[in-house]
């Protein structure tokens, strides 16, 4: 299967991997395994359960993560606007 992949699709998997772990890396083990089984149970969250879900997914800074995966995958550099989000007064 890999041998039919080009290259590029296979470097811009890599940094996408590299840039995930960047991000999870931001919870500590106890979360990550705790945010594992909020994922998985899904629709059956109670409501603190998903308030919980939202706060670890927050910490995750999913808009830099976004704009990282599509700058990664854009043929052309994007305005830092994009990539990292606003600025934090």
């Amino acid at each position: 299967m890999l041998t039919r992949l080009p290259f590029f699709k296979i470097l811009a998997f890599a940094q996408i991997a590299l840039l995930t772990h960047r991000h999870l890396t931001r919870l500590t083990p106890f979360e990550r395994r705790r945010f594992g089984e909020l994922v998985r149970r899904g629709h059956r969250l109670r409501g603190d359960e998903r308030r919980e879900l939202r706060d670890l997914a927050l910490k995750l800074e999913p808009r830099a993560f976004a704009g990282g995966v599509a700058d990664h995958l854009s043929p052309f550099p994007l305005p830092k606007r994009v990539t990292r989000g606003k600025k934090k007064r």
